[in-house]
């Protein structure tokens, strides 16, 4: 099974931008990243869609998601640009779909448009959002994922639900790439964010990594998609994989390697000196990807 490959740029959100005094540096860090995962063989690059730092909330830079996916789009000309993933408590999900229309035209249909639930309370209340407990919180969730879906494949889309409501929102343009900018949802729930990978998107993010996740999940996700017949092999089964300081070759590949044992085909790695150091980025380009590829 041949695996694609995407990275997380720092961006702020694990103090992985902190040696850089000047926020203006730690922007230009941020895209010297991206723009070496442009030059390949990386398919993607990511962000998180974070405030405040992790795991304990400093007084450090964290750069807001949906403005950087719009300038990493401009910055580079190849790659695919995700969010893993917005939250979707932070903007209507209408303001979702809108926004992402937006960037998927700034990248020539580059947009991986990534949405979860949320999940970090610190973060929500200090913001201003109203927190609530999970149920609460996927039942908006389900409902996004409704109305993002309509809002890129209608002209006049309606939805009245409990948490949400549209009326013939105009949404042109919508997008790019077709049938609709590429959904990526992130959660291994298994009875609602699952389900809703196999109803409504192009890609899924799950596991953190872990490949006996990875196998549970991925077997639940294969059964919602037989009862919904849906083609498994059409959603893309990414995982996030945190690698570390002193990794070798063999290590990288070896925890790619167990990932692709456990079903997933789409690796988003992380390295968390990448700001300071593109060593490990550019040998994992070289010598890893090359034998999944």
């Amino acid at each position: 099974m041949s695996m694609r490959f995407g990275v997380f740029v720092p961006q702020g959100w694990k103090n992985d931008l902190d040696e850089i005094a000047d926020p203006v540096e730690q922007y230009e860090a941020m895209t010297q990243v991206a723009k070496l995962a442009d030059a390949g063989p990386w398919d993607s690059i990511w962000v998180y869609d974070h405030f405040h730092t992790f795991p304990e909330p400093t007084m450090n830079t964290t750069f807001e998601a949906w403005t950087v996916t719009a300038t990493l789009a401009r910055d580079t000309t190849r790659v695919n640009i995700g969010q893993m993933v917005g939250c979707n408590g932070y903007r209507h999900p209408s303001l979702y779909a809108k926004m992402a229309s937006t960037v998927d035209v700034a990248s020539r249909g580059r947009l991986y448009a990534g949405l979860g639930a949320g999940w970090y309370e610190h973060e929500w209340k200090a913001y201003g959002y109203e927190w609530s407990e999970v149920p609460a919180r996927m039942a908006a969730f389900r409902e996004a994922v409704q109305i993002v879906h309509r809002m890129w494949t209608e002209d006049e889309p309606v939805f009245q639900g409990k948490h949400y409501s549209i009326d013939k929102p105009i949404n042109e343009p919508k997008g790019v790439r077709k049938p609709h900018p590429s959904f990526w949802l992130g959660g291994g729930g298994e009875k609602v964010t699952l389900k809703l990978v196999a109803q409504y998107a192009d890609g899924s993010n799950l596991g953190n990594g872990d490949p006996e996740i990875i196998k549970q999940k991925l077997a639940i996700l294969r059964e919602h998609c037989d009862r919904l017949d849906r083609d498994y092999d059409r959603i893309a089964k990414s995982t996030s994989l945190n690698l570390q300081p002193g990794d070798t070759t063999a290590d990288m590949t070896r925890k790619v390697e167990q990932i692709r044992e456990a079903g997933a085909d789409y690796v988003i790695a992380y390295f968390p000196r990448v700001a300071y150091d593109h060593e490990p980025l550019l040998r994992f380009a070289e010598e890893v990807i090359p034998q999944f590829a």
